[in-house]
């Protein structure tokens, strides 16, 4: 047997990584709650019915109540967002499940993800799911800063606000906020869990006049 390869996503081993992660703590954890500030954060953005493109095991998710649905490449991430009641599918299941409507998703959520391919494989990625958003459906695309980037082998593009700019021009996007959170942008390169979040929208190409 072949040992999984560390720097793919697509491994049972990066989905048991997440669920480490996310137990870890214990009891202070539960106490403290660290995903609180994540939470309030992504619910002020007022995303309402959410796709979740690479949900993973279903934080955020979790963090809108359940208002969405998840899609990821990962069969054991999709396993553990079933387990915990959600509704999520593997890429190729989604596609011919009763969810894949176009213009259903008030938004589109990008979370820890674009990080993970390259430029074009981000794009196409963006270009993929866009026809589900309805007519002016926020993206919402967050990233994390240096030191969350350095953290994880698998990340691939360091992605910061010139990136999701020049991004946003490619796709004929406009870009509503960029924003570095918790705390200011410096603080990314010694916090790992510092993120720069990301709302656009498509741009409305007005007919040419005759």
């Amino acid at each position: 047997m072949s040992n999984p390869d560390p720097t793919s996503t697509v491994e049972t081993a990066y989905a048991e990584r997440l669920q480490r992660l996310s137990h870890r703590g214990g009891l202070l954890r539960r106490i403290i709650d660290p995903q609180r500030p994540y939470r309030w954060n992504l619910r002020r953005l007022e995303p309402g019915l959410v796709l979740d493109i690479g949900c993973g095991i279903g934080r955020n998710l979790k963090h809108l109540d359940g208002n969405g649905v998840g899609v990821d490449h990962n069969a054991d991430c999709v396993a553990a967002c079933r387990a915990d009641g959600l509704t999520a599918y593997v890429t190729d299941e989604f596609d011919s499940s009763t969810d894949a409507v176009h213009g259903k998703y008030d938004s589109l959520l990008f979370a820890h993800v674009l990080e993970h391919m390259t430029s074009n494989d981000a794009d196409a990625l963006l270009q993929r799911y866009l026809p589900y958003l309805k007519r002016g459906g926020k993206v919402i695309i967050i990233t994390p800063q240096e030191r969350g980037q350095a953290s994880d082998e698998t990340h691939v593009m360091f992605v910061d606000e010139q990136v999701m700019r020049r991004m946003a021009d490619r796709l004929q996007m406009q870009v509503i906020s960029i924003r570095s959170f918790p705390f200011t942008r410096i603080v990314g390169r010694l916090f790992t869990y510092n993120e720069t979040v990301a709302v656009l929208t498509p741009a409305v190409v007005k007919p040419a006049r005759r």
